[in-house]
């Protein structure tokens, strides 16, 4: 998958990027990402990973689409109000590129379920709003070996990181605990600019080009328009990753 007919005339540009070429591109449609969550960061990160051609896209949400999304969550229209969020996302997604695979899970993810969600996954697109759905996948990345490409927005502020089990910090080291669950404010715009960062991260990951947030956290200040890092370590007596760390 991740080929449409017609061929590869549609991933020109991208193919031209020194390391891609025809052989990364060939790579990418053969890989399955998780994307966890269809909201603002799931819409943009599914959007692009989609349009540039990854094979399998696995899309996991639980909720039905309310009009307070419209304002970032690009993948609903007004017309989809009511709708599952993953059947509105799927359908647009499919329209979108008929050369991927899209498949659409309606449920939240939880113990009992989240082996069968990571079945064959690649990797693990972080789109979601509450930090205990998180650490849940957090841990099951760490055992299972799968990166982990997080990403968050609160008002016009946005973070994100790439977590590789065994190598890097990972999401509970960073943050020992998660804020209280509440409405979150969000700015349109900022779920974009993180969910285009959570896209490229994992694609060059699966490509193998350049270097990934590893150990970085990426705070941007839309605000200010400012970019900043903030350098991370492995906490080691984290009780999610102490386990599953060569130096434990």
């Amino acid at each position: 998958m991740g080929i449409e007919p017609g061929g590869l005339k549609r991933y020109d540009r991208q193919m031209r990027i020194p390391g891609w070429g025809e052989g990364g591109q060939r790579k990418l449609g053969s890989r399955t990402l998780i994307v966890a969550g269809a909201g603002g960061l799931g819409s943009i990160t599914s959007m692009l990973l989609c349009s540039a051609g990854l094979g399998h896209l696995r899309i996991v949400d639980g909720d039905v689409v309310e009009q307070s999304n419209l304002n970032r969550q690009l993948l609903h229209w007004p017309v989809d109000i009511g709708r599952p969020k993953v059947e509105s996302g799927e359908e647009k997604l499919g329209d979108m590129n008929p050369g991927i695979e899209v498949e659409s899970l309606n449920c939240r993810i939880v113990e009992d379920n989240v082996d069968s969600i990571l079945r064959g996954a690649d990797g693990i697109i972080d789109a979601l709003d509450d930090f205990e759905t998180r650490y849940l996948l957090n841990r099951a990345a760490l055992e299972r070996g799968i990166p982990f490409f997080h990403g968050s927005v609160y008002g016009l502020e946005g973070r994100a990181t790439t977590v590789i089990p065994g190598i890097t910090p990972c999401l509970r080291c960073i943050y020992e605990s998660g804020p209280e669950p509440g409405i979150i404010p969000v700015a349109g715009p900022v779920p974009s600019v993180i969910g285009s960062i959570q896209a490229l991260e994992a694609i060059k990951y699966l490509l193998g080009l350049g270097t990934n947030l590893q150990g970085r956290l990426l705070v941007f200040d839309g605000e200010d328009m400012e970019f900043s890092e903030i350098e991370v370590e492995r906490n080691p007596r984290c009780p999610d990753c102490g386990d599953h760390h060569p130096s434990a």
